[in-house]
């Protein structure tokens, strides 16, 4: 056989040699990542629940998912293990940045559509140009229009032959 025949047999070694690799470098980053939990570290299970690690033992993990709340899940069922800031940025909305307040989106939408006018003089503008949207007033109908939507319409199904 010659190396041109082997090459493809070659190539197809070599890729699943690599990828079996990097599955078993994740499985062994999520195993030490497992192992890492202790009482109290904040988790996401792979179902998107989070808690707060109470007991760990050898295959399973006992959570405090709230206020008299206490799950019991397999070791492999959690999905992450949170740092402190992480954890409560997500499960209680706090925020341990140091940015400052400028950064904060306002309650309010005002100061972001404010202009140097004020906003009496924005909506006078506004006023003084009527859209015509080609819709007219029973007022503004002539006779005829009106005798026209009065009498009934005959449909399909309606014949005077018999």
């Amino acid at each position: 056989m010659s190396l041109v025949t082997l090459l493809p047999f070659i190539v197809l070694i070599g890729a699943m040699f690599l990828m079996t690799r990097s599955a078993k470098k994740k499985q062994q980053q999520a195993a030490d990542m497992r192992n890492q939990m202790q009482p109290g570290s904040g988790i996401r299970t792979i179902g998107g629940m989070y808690a707060t690690v109470k007991e760990v033992n050898e295959d399973t993990v006992l959570v405090d998912a709230g206020p008299g709340v206490e799950l019991l899940f397999a070791k492999n069922a959690i999905g992450a293990v949170l740092t402190d800031d992480e954890y409560n940025r997500i499960v209680h909305g706090v925020e341990h940045d140091l940015k400052s307040d400028t950064d904060l989106v306002p309650d309010d939408a005002s100061s972001l559509t404010e202009t140097d006018g004020s906003a009496d003089e924005a909506a006078a503008a506004s006023d003084d140009k009527s859209v015509d949207l080609g819709k007219k007033d029973k007022a503004e109908e002539t006779p005829a229009e009106a005798k026209a939507d009065e009498e009934p319409k005959k449909t399909d199904g309606d014949s005077e032959a018999k």
